[in-house]
């Protein structure tokens, strides 16, 4: 499983690298937004930023909601720099915008997914990554690891290579359980992949190594 961080936070996101598990990095309008970084010419900087910290492949996200609007948009992000992915809302021209930059070799991300057949339309259209939204699912009294078997099942009964990244990842057992039920990727905050490290039985031996070893000299 791939681990990305969902972030604009720089100084989270090299602590991430520095871990040596980090695979790549998703982000959006509100988290920018959330780090104070606004202004087209500063989150375009912003991007250039994260992929100079990171080795694998950042997600930026169209404004747009029409075609030719993310189009243009798509093209220029994905000029930025090689690790951009081109993050689409799951929409009717959404899907054309996938189709098009699928067949002109640039890679994306549909976001705001809540189905497997949104996650079937944006497989068909070429996505590299489709992102169903957990957190937000179980929010609204939906399982949403019950939507990533779901995709995972439409995904190999056809051998579609879009990856499934599970988003809206709020905690540790978040990504334990979409690692079990085969997620391709998982994004969420820097303190739910922290919390793997975390198991009180690890604390309490090592506690007892150290003390053993303080005796013996």
């Amino acid at each position: 499983m791939k681990f990305f961080i969902d972030t604009a936070n720089l100084d989270q996101i090299r602590e991430a690298q520095s871990l040596g598990v980090l695979d790549g990095v998703t982000t959006n309008p509100s988290l920018m937004a959330k780090e104070g970084i606004t202004g087209q010419n500063n989150i375009i900087q912003h991007y250039i930023d994260i992929c100079e910290i990171v080795d694998g492949d950042v997600s930026a996200e169209v404004i747009a909601v029409d075609f030719d609007g993310m189009v243009k948009e798509g093209n220029n992000l994905a000029s930025l720099h090689p690790q951009i992915v081109v993050k689409i809302p799951m929409i009717e021209d959404g899907i054309k915008a996938l189709k098009y930059f699928s067949d002109n070799g640039i890679k994306t991300n549909c976001t705001l997914v809540f189905s497997s057949g949104q996650a079937l339309l944006a497989a068909k259209a070429g996505a590299s990554y489709v992102s169903p939204f957990i957190g937000r699912l179980d929010d609204n009294s939906t399982d949403g690891l019950n939507l990533i078997e779901e995709i995972r099942l439409v995904y190999d009964n056809y051998a579609y290579q879009t990856e499934i990244l599970a988003a809206s990842v709020r905690h540790t057992m978040h990504i334990v359980n979409c690692a079990k039920i085969g997620a391709d990727v998982m994004t969420g905050p820097l303190s739910a992949i922290k919390g793997l490290l975390n198991h009180p039985l690890t604390d309490i031996g090592l506690a007892k190594f150290l003390s053993d070893h303080k005796k013996g000299n």
